[in-house]
Formats: structure tokens, C-alpha cells, sequence
């Protein structure tokens, strides 16, 4: 049976394993058509896993959809709806006009489109036509690739950090070329850099160890004047991590409890510095502020 048409990403109980190593573990996920989600989440969290999932890569335990399609049964027709940037560029021997033509092709659009992002991107495609792909230097091998997934029309982009080898002029660029999809584009985006995308999307999803362990919708973080109380428990005590807590304005209580507020707009960046701690904070609450909250926050009472 097909999903409703308002849901974009479906995934029931999605593991793979390589070998005795679990990369994910049971991941439930639902993300509706139009929703930007940051992935977030340590290095060999799952989350190039999960993409590569849900490109029909992969053999997989569990079930993924995309609008209701299986990306293994139906790539052509997955891929036609999906632009995709990885991590890591393919090594590709395809001339770049070639494999422009291809994409081109393959997903009913126009050169002229994917020309018009380049030049956004300042990626000079008469320069590099006759190259092969693998030749080109890291820039602009993610500026091309940028090029492949935005300068067609997609409903879901799914974008690995994305914006890795990128120049400061490519990235706010970039990043502009986003904000006008945002509208109409459904959105999954992996970044180490949180803060380059806290005004794009309005949800956070962190993986640790092939499970999701927070799942937070944030399209209120930047209201100015707004605060939040948080409570988080960490594994042990570690220093870099309390020093950088310290500097949150946090508070440690007892058993390697954390609590303090952190203003709105700082909401992101604070997941990204959760992030970047993944392996050690073992649970973690962010809620809105009222008076209670402050109270209990300020006193190092833990807020349920």
C-alpha cells in the first residue's frame, strides 16, 4: 500500500549491517513533503548509510519509501523526484558534458537550467566540458555535482554536506540557490556546520550509533526573545565538554547532569555542539521556557 502523498520519507524499522558492524538499528522515520531536516549526528552515526538507503543503494532490513515508491523496485522513478549531492564524489571517467547530457536526459530538463546554477556557483562549464569528471579538482567536483541535483526540478534533495570544497562566494551562493527551493522542496541535509543551516530548515534529527536519538522541530528556534531550558545527562565527566558546556552558561548538578537556558536563535547551534558530543551525552531535553522552567534551571533541577 502506498503512503498518503503528504508524506515525502517513510522508514519503518531501517537497519543495515556490514559485516558485525550495525550502522543502523531500527531507524522509524517520517518526514512530510516540504519539511527541511537537518541530519546531524557523529562521524559513522549512519547517516550516509541512511542517504544511500534511501537512494536504492543498498540491500536493507526494514522498509524505506519516497512518496510512497521503493527506491529498490523503482530507482528510475525515485531518482527522477531526488536530487542528490554525497560526501564524496564518485569517480566518474564521464566527460562533464556527457554526463550533464545524461542527467539531463535522464530527468526531462534542459542544459540552460544547469547553466544558470553554475554561474551562480561560478563554476565556468565551456572551461571544463572535455574534462573527465574524476580530473577535476574537489571544488569543482562538488560544484558540479551541485549543478547535477539543483539545476533540474526535484521534490526531495538530499544533500550530504553538501557544501564540503566549496569557496566562501560558492557556499552563500549555494545556500541562496536553497532558500528559494525551500518553498517547494522537501529537504534532508547533512552538516557538521549547523549554523549554515539553522535559517534554512525547521527540524533536527540526530543519529548516534544507527538510532535516532533526538528528533526536534525548531521552526519557532529563532524567535527573538525566546529561550530554552535544557537538561542533559552525560556518560562520565570529560573536560573539553564541560569547558564548552561552562561557556553555554550551562550548570553540572549531580551525576553528570547539565542544566541552563540557551536564547532562541542559539537553539541550532547548541544541537550542533550536542552533535559534536554525540558519543558521550546519553539523553538530552530542550523546551520551551516558562518561569517554572527558569526557576528549576537556574536552581540545577533537572526538567523532565
Amino acid at each position: 500500500m502506498r503512503e498518503e502523498r503528504t508524506t515525502m520519507i517513510s522508514l519503518r524499522r531501517l537497519g543495515k549491517s556490514f559485516g558485525a558492524a550495525r550502522i543502523l538499528d531500527g531507524v522509524d522515520l517520517d518526514v512530510p513533503a516540504g519539511q527541511r531536516v537537518a541530519l546531524i549526528g557523529s562521524n559513522g552515526a549512519g547517516k550516509t548509510t541512511l542517504f544511500r538507503c534511501l537512494l536504492g543503494e543498498y540491500i536493507h532490513e526494514g522498509s524505506v519509501l519516497i512518496d510512497g515508491r521503493d527506491p529498490r523496485c523503482d530507482r528510475t522513478g525515485v531518482l527522477r523526484l531526488v536530487g542528490f549531492v554525497p560526501q564524496i564524489a564518485p569517480r566518474l571517467e564521464m566527460p562533464v558534458a556527457a554526463l550533464m547530457r545524461y542527467v539531463a536526459d535522464v530527468s526531462g530538463t534542459g542544459l540552460a537550467e544547469m547553466g544558470a546554477v553554475a554561474e551562480r556557483l561560478r563554476l565556468d562549464l565551456d572551461a571544463i566540458r572535455g574534462r573527465s569528471f574524476v580530473r577535476l579538482s574537489g571544488g569543482m567536483k562538488q560544484k558540479l555535482l551541485i549543478v547535477l541535483a539543483l539545476g533540474r526540478p526535484t521534490r526531495l534533495l538530499l544533500l550530504d554536506e553538501p557544501a564540503a570544497n566549496l569557496d566562501p562566494a560558492a557556499r552563500a551562493a549555494f545556500f541562496e540557490i536553497l532558500a528559494e527551493r525551500a518553498r517547494d522542496t522537501t529537504m534532508l541535509v547533512s552538516s557538521h556546520r549547523i549554523d549554515e543551516i539553522a535559517a534554512l530548515v525547521n527540524r533536527v534529527v540526530e543519529l548516534e550509533r544507527g538510532r535516532v536519538v533526538l528528533d526536534d522541530t525548531v521552526a519557532d528556534a529563532g524567535a527573538l526573545g525566546s529561550r530554552f531550558v535544557v537538561a542533559l545527562e552525560t556518560a562520565g565527566p570529560e573536560p573539553s565538554f564541560a569547558r564548552a558546556a561552562l561557556e553555554w552558561g550551562l550548570a553540572e548538578g549531580l551525576a553528570n547532569h547539565w542544566t541552563g537556558t540557551i536564547a532562541g536563535p542559539d537553539r541550532l547551534r547548541f544541537l550542533g555542539f550536542v552533535a559534536r558530543h554525540a558519543g558521550l551525552v546519553r539523553q538530552i531535553h530542550v523546551d520551551e521556557a516558562t518561569d517554572c522552567h527558569e526557576r528549576r534551571a537556574h536552581a540545577g533541577t533537572a526538567v523532565p
